[in-house]
């Protein structure tokens, strides 16, 4: 049986991976390439899809390699187009997840999930957030993510981002305290403090019991933890400087 820590199956995710990466790459192609990502600041159309292509790359290289690729950035050849340089990314890696059991070990930047589950979870969720992105900058109207996706999108940025990735780059929060969060039928609590940062799924109990709670809609939960939607799109009680401590721990954790 696949080893799963997320919220939703692998093949789920391989699934939602293969429409995303797709439904990115039509999307970019739909607008100007010097379009400006407002959810981005900085970026255009053709610096995210770079961005993302570079991603791919690197991913196909931690799979094939079975450790830190090196080089560790790949760029689109001289000439290349971005848009080709993104499209044989996908496809190759598209094809690369289908072929690997998620059960099966692999070399990850997560202890706590050594498999080709994480990759194919944690590619899903790279190519979801910045389709949203795209569809920014191209001006394709109200964003849509699935239920299902966006819960396990919150449980990934709780845990991997909030929970292990700030504790390497050696960065904790100011003031001690915890914030539940309510969506989609899961609970979370994330923990910050001078020198902590940690995050994982509990009851509803639980999360109610922190001294500040978040809660909204899937896709508004998920988004607002990327920092893609406004803080009016969840609804935050308790402590609200514990809440905002913790958006802002995740900025510099998802950067």
């Amino acid at each position: 049986m696949s080893r799963e820590l997320g919220t939703v199956d692998h093949g789920r995710l391989l699934e939602a991976f293969s429409v995303e990466a797709q439904l990115l790459g039509e999307v970019a192609h739909s607008a100007s390439p010097d379009s400006p990502v407002p959810t981005a600041p900085g970026w255009t159309l053709t610096e995210l899809l770079r961005h993302v292509g570079t991603v791919y790359w690197q991913t196909l290289g931690w799979i094939r390699e079975g450790r830190r690729p090196e080089p560790w950035r790949r760029e689109p050849l001289p000439g290349q187009p971005v848009t080709d340089f993104y499209a044989a990314a996908r496809t190759e890696l598209d094809a690369e997840l289908a072929a690997r059991d998620p059960a099966a070990r692999a070399a990850t930047w997560w202890s706590a999930d050594p498999t080709h589950g994480f990759w194919r979870r944690r590619m899903l969720h790279e190519t979801l957030v910045h389709r949203v992105d795209a569809e920014n900058a191209a001006g394709a109207g109200e964003s849509t993510v699935p239920d299902d996706l966006a819960a396990d999108g919150v449980d990934e940025a709780l845990t991997l981002y909030f929970g292990h990735k700030l504790t390497t780059m050696g960065i904790s929060g100011t003031r001690n305290g915890t914030v539940g969060f309510h969506t989609g039928g899961h609970s979370w609590i994330a923990r910050a403090g001078p020198g902590e940062t940690e995050a994982w799924r509990c009851s509803p109990r639980e999360a109610d019991a922190a001294d500040a709670i978040v809660t909204g809609s899937p896709a508004n939960v998920y988004l607002w933890l990327w920092g893609r939607v406004p803080v009016t799109m969840v609804h935050t009680d308790g402590d609200h400087e514990l809440s905002a401590q913790a958006w802002a721990l995740l900025r510099l954790a998802t950067r």
